[in-house]
């Protein structure tokens, strides 16, 4: 009885003590954040000042290397110059040192930056597992799984994980259906030669993005599949390239950096 007693009285404070403790860590964590990333690194620009990026935050690490913030800002500039290897041994000790927020973005950069198709969805499968099915850059972790299935030729995996996807959107969401995933839908069919059902899903994607060079691309292959005219389909190419000139293409924020999947390179 008083061993039970004990154990209550202390129970309480050993929980205030490492809370405590842990807001006291988060706090010099942040400190370091703001000492070496806010005011050191970001004052250049790791485009072409990639050592004095690099240094400021290897300077931070010095002081504490736990931080994973620190790893996946090492990393981040190394994708984006296309130096992936360079990149992920880095990122992988963001992931070491905080998985939640990191193993998604991992898997992404595996998808969409390093083409490592196998290895994204072997992540994007955890996040799942671990986290559920949440969100990276807009899109759902099943999204991205999708994606790779494409990218692996596995079209009709591909199908069925963007029909979901929609299904939700438009249950679930209604107002915020998005052209990319449609646009994706739509290849999803396109590469089985499901012509007219490819047709229906790249309009749904024109409909909410009029200007949709790419999704106009596709659209073109799959009439002239279906027996249009050719002097119909010339008019929809010569719309999509116009388009595409005018910078009506994906609309993913990475596009930037990376030609994603299917998005048509005009010479």
């Amino acid at each position: 009885m008083k061993k039970t007693i004990l154990l209550l009285i202390i129970f309480p404070f050993t929980q205030l003590f490492y809370s405590q403790t842990n807001t006291e860590s988060k706090k010099k964590q942040d400190e370091i954040i703001t000492e070496y990333v806010n005011n050191c690194a970001e004052k250049y620009n790791f485009l072409y000042e990639m050592a004095e990026w690099q240094n400021c935050l290897d300077d931070g690490l010095k002081k504490d290397s736990t931080i994973a913030y620190l790893w996946q800002q090492k990393a981040m500039p190394y994708f984006k110059v296309k130096k992936y290897e360079i990149g992920m041994q880095y990122l992988n000790k963001a992931v070491q040192y905080n998985p939640h927020e990191w193993l998604p973005y991992r898997a992404f950069i595996k998808c969409i930056f390093a083409k490592t198709y196998k290895e994204a969805i072997i992540d994007f499968e955890d996040c799942i597992k671990k986290y559920g099915n949440g969100y990276r850059m807009d899109h759902t972790y099943n999204f991205y799984i999708g994606l790779c299935y494409l990218q692996l030729n596995e079209f009709k995996k591909a199908e069925g994980i963007f029909k979901e996807y929609i299904d939700d959107i438009y249950k679930n969401r209604q107002g915020l259906e998005h052209p990319t995933a449609l646009f994706y839908y739509g290849i999803s069919k396109y590469e089985q030669k499901k012509w007219n059902e490819a047709i229906i899903e790249f309009n749904k994607a024109l409909k909410i993005y009029p200007a949709f060079s790419d999704a106009k691309y596709y659209k073109a292959i799959c009439l002239l599949k279906t027996g249009i005219k050719l002097e119909d389909v010339k008019l929809l190419v010569e719309e999509a390239k116009i388009d595409a000139k005018n910078g009506n293409t994906i609309t993913e924020d990475n596009t930037i950096y990376e030609i994603y999947p299917y998005q048509k390179k005009w010479k």
